[in-house]
């Protein structure tokens, strides 16, 4: 394959509120010279965002998926933002149309669909990428990398936090929502498969919400790692949704590696508010560097099994949230 990857944006749906399509895909895709949008599409949410994104970035609307994937476009990736609910069956159909896909978090509802949707991808034989893209950061990258060449020593210990301010919470909490960065980068940084999860907190706060959860994740080797994360209440002149605080410490047998995973940015203050303003590459950036890897090359880093392995540690965390007891996370299947 060769020139431009060619794009069809296909659903307008997120958890809640969310439009990661109109917000974060197209405005990235768009500005990407490797990539070519060339048409739009809904799910099953109403044809007026995708009509509005037509509109605006002068490209074919399409009634619907189906019929985008019967139509003669020529495209060769479908960047994936259906409503949660249906995420799974449009996955399966643009998979079975034998085109990659760049897919929303979570991939699927469950561990076990999420599994489905990988192994039909390697049946095919075609990429499906899933937005993880908090593990893809330059900071991060290079605490893995520090890791991974034996610089600490053997790991033993990852502290990880990641707290979101403001925004609109996910319905039904935000483990399978926010936690879910946070946890694949503990996945990422280790390469270790976490045998047994404890899980607290979330506990429902007066004025709506839920406080912060806290995972104890066990991990092959005698390693552990906790993670905190959750969405607080929103802070004067900070962004709604953005990361307050996301950082990692990895303590290892011959020394400690630090990431403040918000850096490096310089800090925007105006009358209005405080926004961090990025001076290296986003995340968004180096995801689409690792799906133009996996359409043009058949090689990336981040695969729909990553997905899976971070839905059963998620999967493990919500039964040990309802029993409060730690779950095996190999029986989570």
């Amino acid at each position: 394959m060769t020139g431009r990857v060619r794009v069809l944006a296909a659903g307008f749906g997120g958890i809640g509120t969310q439009n990661h399509q109109q917000d974060m895909y197209l405005p990235a895709v768009t500005a990407d010279p490797r990539f070519d949008l060339v048409a739009v599409a809904p799910v099953a949410e109403g044809p007026g965002r995708a009509r509005a994104a037509a509109e605006h970035y002068g490209v074919v609307c399409h009634e619907s998926l189906d019929a985008a994937l019967q139509a003669k476009d020529a495209v060769d990736l479908v960047c994936l933002a259906a409503p949660y609910e249906r995420r799974a069956d449009a996955v399966t159909a643009v998979l079975k149309s034998g085109k990659h896909v760049l897919a929303d978090k979570p991939l699927a509802a469950s561990a076990e669909s999420a599994a489905e949707l990988a192994a039909l991808a390697d049946e095919v034989g075609v990429a499906l990428v899933p937005a993880h893209h908090l593990r893809l950061g330059a900071i991060v990258a290079s605490v893995r990398g520090a890791v991974h060449a034996g610089r600490i020593g053997l790991p033993w210990n990852v502290q990880a936090d990641l707290l979101v301010a403001g925004g609109d919470p996910a319905p039904g909490g935000e483990l399978a929502n926010l936690a879910l960065y946070p946890v694949d980068v503990v996945l990422a940084l280790l390469g270790l498969p976490v045998t047994r999860v404890y899980a607290c907190g979330a506990a429902a706060l007066p004025g709506g919400g839920q406080a912060p959860v806290t995972l104890l994740l066990d991990h092959e080797r005698g390693v552990r790692s906790t993670v905190v994360c959750g969405r607080v209440p929103a802070l004067r002149d900070i962004e709604p949704s953005t990361p307050v605080v996301h950082r990692y410490r990895v303590s290892g047998s011959h020394g400690v590696v630090l990431a403040d995973a918000r850096k490096p940015a310089a800090e925007l203050h105006t009358a209005h508010r405080h926004t961090a303003v990025g001076t290296g590459r986003s995340t968004l950036s180096a995801l689409l560097d690792a799906v133009w890897a996996a359409v043009r090359t058949g090689r990336t880093e981040l695969t729909a099994w990553d997905a899976v392995r971070a839905g059963r540690v998620l999967e493990a965390a919500a039964r040990s949230l309802r029993t409060g007891k730690p779950v095996d996370s190999r029986s989570v299947r």
